[in-house]
């Protein structure tokens, strides 16, 4: 199971920082991902980082968010600032753990322009 949790209403410019933990070890986890669904969108990746240690981010949250993971507290993160309208939605985290996909139950993150 998945946990995540951080979101809030905050205004444009301000930062807030995601977490998701894990039930279970996420340590030999092959893929961990943040992922984003705004309203009327379809779900789209904001972040990812694979067991070979390659990340990477959406070109809309470049330079302003950054993902990290902490194998001991079974958690990964989502760090977000300079926040923008375009960014609310409900942020699900996601993990790969051999063939099977687990996600968690979204947190929701409003930014008011």
């Amino acid at each position: 199971q998945l946990q995540a949790s951080g979101g809030g209403l905050v205004q444009a410019g301000d930062s807030l920082r995601l977490s998701c933990t894990a039930s279970g070890s996420i340590f030999r986890a092959n893929y961990l991902g943040w992922y984003r669904q705004g309203p009327g969108k379809q779900r789209e990746l904001v972040a990812y980082i694979k067991s070979d240690g390659s990340r990477d981010s959406a070109d809309s949250v470049k330079g302003r968010f950054t993902m990290s993971r902490d194998n001991g507290k079974n958690a990964i993160y989502l760090q977000m600032n300079s926040l923008k309208p375009e960014d609310s939605g409900v942020y699900y985290c996601n993990v790969w753990k051999g063939r099977s996909s687990y996600w968690g139950q979204g947190t929701q993150v409003t930014v008011s322009s």
